[in-house]
């Protein structure tokens, strides 16, 4: 069995040495036949001429540089597509992933029967403004989708390369591919992995890796729950839309005609519309609101329908061919 470990880079010079003699050991140890994918990102610092001299030295060690900072989901869709092994790691460079965890990931893999499992840093050395924000985080996205996992945002994950053939990344939605294999029928798990401090250099991501994230979250749902659907959220968002604005207008006119009725008999006052006509304007508003739902959902069917054409919706797991004499 051949096993790829991917690794995005982006300015981590200082660590790549000492990270590469740690996959090493374990390899070794293990006797693994390992290849180390290194993906430089647009460092700006000398991370590529450490990769380059890895790979002079150790021949196991492959490079790819972009040509400028693409980010991490591309970075790994790039060491996806040049994983040659059964199995693929994926971790990030800054030491913070122990690279004496993947025995552990390999039995876990193999005695549950599991194709993902991603790691669960259940001890964290960061600081609590990002820690609580990201249990948040995790937990909302264990809700939404469905997966539950305790740590969505762990670098360090172990596939079956098949996974790859059927989940492409795009965007930020690297965090994602355990909930986007599970959606696919693949089976996903999780370990505790410990979390090693810092060393060098400082983190990547701030903020607005938590906005992105979000947003990437509800890009997950959607795709994961309606993406072969799409009409039956727009169009239920829309038809919803439509009947709130009927009502209001139903009622609006039965009040005017009532009014009317009632008038001739001199038990009330007539009811003038120029007094509803916010209520009017809303009401018509959210027709139209729910027709462009409606439109929007059809064009997404169309879409899907047309897409499909091309590509597969479902994924196989095994096949009984008719034997041929």
């Amino acid at each position: 069995m051949k096993l790829s470990i991917v690794i995005p880079v982006y300015n981590e010079e200082e660590s790549l040495i000492e990270l590469h003699r740690e996959i090493s050991e374990v390899a070794e140890t293990n006797k693994y036949d390992v290849e180390m994918i290194f993906i430089d990102d647009g460092s700006r610092d000398r991370s590529w001429q450490v990769v380059q001299q890895l790979s002079q030295d150790d021949v196991r060690v492959r490079g790819i540089r972009f040509r400028r900072n693409f980010g991490k989901a591309a970075a790994l869709n790039a060491g996806f597509e040049a994983a040659g092994g059964e199995i693929v790691i994926t971790m990030d460079a800054d030491l913070q992933d122990d690279p004496h965890e993947i025995p552990a990931f390999l039995l876990q893999l193999q005695d549950e029967n599991l194709d993902v499992i991603s790691g669960w840093k259940q001890v964290r050395h960061d600081p609590w403004h990002k820690v609580i924000p990201s249990r948040f985080f995790n937990a909302m996205v264990s809700y939404m989708t469905g997966v539950k996992l305790h740590d969505h945002n762990c670098g360090m994950k172990c596939y079956r390369r098949e996974i790859f053939d059927e989940v492409v990344l795009y965007g930020e939605l690297h965090r994602f591919v355990p909930v986007l294999a599970s959606a696919r029928g693949y089976r996903v798990g999780e370990k505790v992995v410990a979390h090693r401090a810092r060393q060098f250099g400082h983190s990547k991501y701030g903020f607005t890796r938590f906005v992105k994230g979000f947003l990437d979250l509800f890009t997950v749902w959607f795709l994961t729950g309606y993406g072969q659907r799409p009409q039956h959220l727009l169009g239920t968002i829309g038809l919803l839309a439509m009947t709130l604005g009927l009502v209001i207008l139903t009622c609006l006119a039965t009040m005017w005609v009532g009014s009317r009725v009632f008038e001739l008999f001199g038990l009330c006052n007539p009811v003038h519309l120029k007094d509803h006509f916010p209520a009017i304007e809303y009401s018509i508003a959210s027709l139209l609101l729910g027709g462009q739902f409606i439109s929007v959902g059809i064009i997404a069917e169309l879409i899907v329908a047309n897409r499909n054409k091309a590509g597969k919706v479902y994924s196989i797991a095994e096949e009984i061919r008719q034997k041929t004499e």
